[in-house]
């Protein structure tokens, strides 16, 4: 599958000043597969090690930070020959070893014609445990699930995916089925690699299901091998109230709806974990939709979303047939699942999300976000009615240029409001959105 990402490794590839590559993700995003694809068609060879499971690699690498002894011991054990210029280093789940990850300091300022990417997806957790990061000294990406964008890419509906890019708004408009169907597909399977993989070869929805209940299942035995031991039992509650969170009408996150008389202290430290290894995002309330956002962050409310649409639906036991023919009594936890998916797409494409809501709580904005120097409310409406009342006491308020609407409506701009269909939501990332439809 073809992800947006692997362009930005390719420049990495050819900068002339790359640094050691740092991929951050959850487990299960496709980082692994990523750097090899990477190996694989940019590069003569590949040396790949896993410091997860590889002892001899960890001894290497715990003995001392002479990088030049690390490079000539992986030859001798691997009985391989590491180029500098034509061969990848991938050192994968970085973070099992605190002494690979300060080595990076040394690969730059000593070997740096050596082609390093690195992943660690408990990366986060590592670094609150006395290690010593190599700051500066190496350069960073960010991996999500797979985007609707990527999505149509994968299941080989490129003319859909180059309507969306061309903007093609009237076209759109006469195929807007068609991107419906895809959207609701989407919205079940979600963008983990392996589960849309599954999808693509056998159209199995049964067994999409089980590869997210595996899924689950693993991230929480990665509560139990890696969080502190008290954190366990909170981890877990948290985790799963996600979906009662996200079902209220006011989505704000409260915690005595994981446990009842809970109070912030009781689980800042397991909702810090949980963002740490990619598998909620936190987006905070702000008090004033003013330049620049985050001076004006509010870090007491928040709401919470998983990292993927996919996985919202299988922890919350959603069937298929509930998504993708609908259910009347589907009404509440269909906009959250909606918000979920414009949560992923712009988060995915580097959007910095905030919320707006009034003090007294009797208007709220979905997400507030920024491009380039215009702050646009975002309003997020899971089928085709457009009544917004929060919407209007928000312009009302603070008179922005334009607000967006993202709806199964199609594309129209009435005065100050513009309608961009959710199949297109992703559009509200690119910097000339609103002159150029």
């Amino acid at each position: 599958m073809e992800r947006n990402t692997f362009y930005n490794l390719q420049k990495w590839k050819n900068n002339p000043n790359r640094k050691p590559l740092i991929i951050r993700g959850a487990r299960q995003v496709g980082k692994t597969w990523l750097m090899k694809e990477l190996g694989r068609t940019c590069y003569e060879s590949v040396f790949y090690v896993n410091l997860d499971v590889d002892s001899i690699a960890k001894t290497l690498f715990l003995q001392d930070l002479d990088v030049k002894r690390i490079i000539h011991g992986l030859e001798i054990a691997y009985d391989t020959k590491i180029s500098p210029e034509s061969t990848l280093i991938i050192l994968d789940e970085i973070q099992e070893v605190p002494q690979a990850l300060s080595s990076l300091k040394y690969f730059y300022e000593q070997l740096p014609q050596y082609h390093i990417i690195t992943a660690g997806s408990l990366l986060g957790i590592s670094l609150h445990e006395s290690t010593s990061f190599p700051v500066g000294k190496v350069d960073f990406l960010s991996l999500y699930p797979l985007t609707f964008l990527e999505f149509l890419k994968a299941v080989g509906k490129n003319n859909l995916l180059e309507l969306i890019e061309n903007r093609d708004f009237p076209m759109i408009k006469i195929f807007r089925n068609e991107f419906i169907e895809a959207l609701k597909q989407y919205y079940y399977v979600g963008g983990m690699p392996e589960a849309v993989a599954s999808f693509i070869n056998n159209h199995d929805y049964n067994e999409v299901r089980n590869i997210q209940k595996n899924i689950l299942t693993a991230y929480e035995m990665d509560f139990s091998k890696h969080a502190p031991y008290r954190e366990i039992p909170r981890l877990r509650m948290l985790w799963k109230s996600i979906p009662i969170q996200l079902a209220k009408e006011n989505r704000k996150f409260m915690y005595s709806q994981v446990k009842e008389g809970s109070k912030a202290k009781d689980y800042e430290n397991a909702l810090l974990w949980l963002s740490d290894c990619g598998l909620i995002r936190k987006v905070n309330r702000i008090s004033k939709p003013a330049i620049p956002l985050n001076a004006y962050e509010d870090l007491k409310d928040f709401k919470l979303y998983l990292l993927d649409v996919g996985l919202l639906g299988a922890l919350s036991d959603i069937s298929a047939k509930t998504l993708i023919d609908g259910n009347k009594i589907f009404t509440e936890f269909k906009g959250a699942m909606t918000e979920q998916y414009v949560c992923q797409q712009l988060t995915a494409a580097g959007v910095p999300l905030f919320y707006w809501a009034r003090e007294r709580g009797n208007a709220e904005i979905d997400f507030i976000i920024q491009n380039e120097e215009r702050v646009l409310p975002v309003e997020v409406k899971a089928e085709t009615n457009l009544r917004a009342k929060s919407l209007k006491v928000y312009y009302e308020k603070y008179g922005p240029e334009v607000a967006i609407r993202a709806s199964m409506a199609d594309y129209e701009r009435q005065n100050w409001v513009m309608n961009i269909p959710l199949y297109a939501v992703e559009l509200l990332s690119r910097p000339d959105i609103l002159s150029k439809i």
